[in-house]
């Protein structure tokens, strides 16, 4: 398993698992879109379609991939953006950030070190969601007082 905790993703190729239910397929094909643009490898795990599936059995895959080392970084969406996360959050090691706008996807990896994002796509516009996801993977964790806090999320 590599450690990225201070990894730098500006102007770097990373794999990137991503992740939805049926209210976040066409945002999905966007997203994986330009992040293959951008040189980055797309591990796509579903939804295919808009028919109804069940959040938890595509966030799972996708949040695994990140905590066994396999991904870089994650990007989950469903409706609200809250079940993703959740059930990413279930993941050792994974600290799955349910973002707005950009400026909280950017603080998300710059002070809390999350690997996945959560998209709420029934609340934001597709331009939102590829704004954030790019601000996400462009951002590096910042280090300092805030490794410190980091470290004591996971107590187990």
């Amino acid at each position: 398993m590599r450690n990225l905790t201070f990894l730098s993703y500006k102007n770097q190729t990373m794999i990137i698992s991503i992740a939805c239910d049926h209210a976040g397929f066409p945002y999905k094909e966007t997203i994986k879109k330009m992040l293959q643009s951008k040189g980055h490898e797309v591990l796509d795990f579903g939804t295919h379609s808009n028919d109804s599936v069940d959040y938890p059995d595509f966030a799972h895959t996708a949040s695994a991939v990140v905590e066994q080392g396999l991904a870089d970084l994650g990007v989950v969406m469903c409706g609200s953006g809250n079940g993703v996360c959740m059930t990413a959050n279930k993941h050792a090691d994974v600290r799955a950030a349910l973002c707005w706008n950009k400026e909280v996807a950017e603080l998300a990896r710059l002070h809390n070190n999350a690997n996945v994002i959560g998209v709420p796509v029934r609340f934001i516009s597709e331009n939102e969601a590829v704004e954030m996801v790019d601000a996400f993977i462009s951002t590096s964790f910042e280090g300092g007082r805030h490794a410190r806090r980091v470290n004591k999320i996971n107590f187990i």
